[in-house]
């Protein structure tokens, strides 16, 4: 569930609530009792760098990257394949 910061416009009340998504807005301060309380914008609790994600930043490292990439050869087919039976 998220945590919405809201801000009382009457007596500057300020307060963090978890909440679900569906419930409704709170609008009664608990403070003054107006209704003057408001969901604020805040800034998210994360921040994403770099260029992306890799198949090398998950588990199995290096070598899962390298299995991911790699082609087989096609199976042998009578002679016309790349296997060395023939």
């Amino acid at each position: 569930m998220p945590i919405y910061a809201y801000r009382c416009s009457s007596c500057g009340h300020e307060k963090e609530v978890l909440q679900k998504m569906s419930d409704p807005l709170l609008t009664t301060c608990p403070e003054c009792h107006a209704e003057t309380f408001s969901k604020q914008l805040t800034a998210p609790g994360f921040q994403l760098k770099g260029s992306g994600w890799y198949a090398t930043d998950f588990k199995g490292g290096a070598s899962a990257a390298k299995s991911e990439t790699k082609t087989e050869a096609p199976p042998c087919q009578g002679g016309s394949g790349s296997c060395a039976c023939h």
